[in-house]
């Protein structure tokens, strides 16, 4: 029999759409695998081994504290007393937005001055106010459409349209990961996906192994929190034996071709899923903590969660997102006043506790914490209409022209705030911060130029930043 001209992996390879090679190190580590007999083997390198970033990094870590949604600047960290002035008057500043607003809607919540610094935060974060000092508040965000969807993906993965790797996805591929036992990075979620669903935490066209594994914090059990975790069928013994025995396989198949790139992303994923039945359910086991660490995050799936964003990042995780729930909890677009108050009552003592933890346990300056949506809201009431506020004039609609986030540790120059909104809170006017420059800071302080942290696809070097962004010095102490 004659033998083919291609073989069936050349042919998928030459033909594009072989997967790429994602990682065989992982089955060549602490469990044997492949050996430096097999030549070929040695040009492989684990894709998630911690790697040499540009320059010395600040920051080794993420967390994300994501306030889906959309929260409001104006009723949490930038507080507008015109409004009161104007309470029930139209502005002189009435921007379009994506549903009809009308008069000036005050915030129903009191500010008050924090720290040596003197920043004012909303009694609704009185508890994260604490910490004030430790963190750089920016007044002046914008996004470029006022519509979740785009929104979301503009925060996450640097593009409002064009499917791209998110900014997690982007700092595993740079940096790789401090656990092989644990996924790099890892999105927290209760109750389901989030608008956009794993588009949020998409490699795109990066190797797969970078992208978020989802974890539904609803649930306690670790069956529950991580699907398939376990083989109920097989024990540890008989699965070790499987895996070695694919492991050999590779190693017949790369001492026949070489060095081939298409070998697929299941292979790692094969790896580390055996691993994690060893440390995963010991890391999202939070009754392990004191009475004392337990008490200090609250109660309810918010706290619990954030608190096991501080274990998963003690554990060597490299970047950790925590979603304050499924579709937009934080989407008031009626009753503010107490969708607002019970939505930081949720999550405001954990942040403290988790910015006390840190500090407590010495990972504080090298974790960089991110807390925000993907836009703010309006200064101005939304009129009620059919569907969309059940005719309710409590609420406010999407704002993309100006709004909040903070950044803390890793490298943060804390106690300031950075850029404004104009006197009623509608339009950042002074120093404005496009998502780009946002990711492009992050990165300085965990090391990298944006500009040069590329991936080479479809003829192109593409990056987080887009050919946009620059780094705000002012943020970095």
């Amino acid at each position: 029999m004659m033998e083919p001209i291609l073989t069936r992996r050349e042919l998928l390879k030459r033909s594009g759409t072989g997967l790429g090679m994602l990682g065989l190190a992982a089955l060549l580590g602490d469990d044997g695998g492949l050996v430096s007999s097999a030549s070929a083997a040695s040009t492989y390198e684990n894709p998630l081994a911690p790697k040499a970033t540009h320059f010395p990094a600040k920051a080794k870590h993420v967390i994300h504290l994501f306030m889906n949604g959309g929260p409001s600047h104006v009723d949490t960290f930038d507080p507008k007393p015109a409004l009161d002035k104007y309470a029930g008057k139209e502005l002189p500043v009435n921007l379009k937005t994506e549903r009809k607003t009308g008069a000036a809607f005050p915030s129903p919540f009191k500010f008050q001055k924090y720290g040596q610094s003197g920043i004012e935060v909303s009694e609704i974060f009185q508890h994260t106010a604490q910490h004030i000092d430790d963190i750089c508040v920016i007044r002046s965000m914008q996004a470029e459409v006022p519509n979740h969807e785009p929104s979301l993906l503009l925060m996450n993965c640097g593009d409002s349209r064009q499917v791209r790797p998110s900014m997690g996805s982007w700092v595993t591929y740079g940096m790789g990961t401090e656990n092989q036992n644990l996924p790099g990075f890892i999105a927290m979620c209760p109750n389901g996906y989030p608008i956009q669903e794993t588009q949020n935490w998409q490699t795109a066209f990066l190797p797969g192994v970078y992208q978020g594994t989802y974890v539904n914090t609803q649930h306690t059990e670790i069956d529950k929190l991580i699907e398939n975790i376990k083989n109920q069928r097989l024990p540890l013994e008989a699965q070790r034996r499987q895996i070695d025995a694919l492991a050999a396989l590779n190693r017949r198949h790369l001492e026949q071709t070489g060095a081939d790139s298409s070998l697929e992303a299941r292979i790692h994923s094969f790896e580390l899923a055996y691993r994690m039945q060893m440390e995963a359910a010991e890391a999202f086991d939070v009754s392990k903590e004191t009475k004392e660490v337990l008490e200090s995050y609250g109660p309810g799936t918010q706290a619990r969660q954030i608190l096991i964003a501080r274990r998963l990042v003690e554990r060597g995780v490299r970047f950790v997102q925590v979603w304050h729930g499924e579709g937009q909890p934080w989407d008031n677009h009626d009753d503010i006043a107490v969708n607002h108050k019970r939505l930081a009552e949720q999550c405001d003592k954990a942040i403290a506790a988790l910015i006390t933890d840190l500090k407590r346990l010495g990972l504080f300056e090298e974790t960089l914490i991110l807390w925000g949506g993907e836009f703010g809201r309006t200064p101005t009431v939304e009129l009620p209409q059919a569907g969309a506020n059940a005719g309710k004039i409590n609420g406010r609609d999407h704002n993309h022209y100006g709004f909040t986030c903070w950044l803390a540790g890793g490298g943060v120059k804390g106690g300031q705030i950075y850029g404004a909104t104009d006197e009623f809170g509608f339009k950042a006017v002074e120093n404005p911060v496009h998502p780009h420059d946002l990711h492009a800071t992050m990165l300085a302080l965990l090391g990298f130029d944006h500009t040069k942290l590329t991936y080479r696809y479809a003829g192109r070097d593409y990056r987080l930043t887009d050919v946009h962004g620059n780094v705000i010095q002012e943020l970095i102490a």
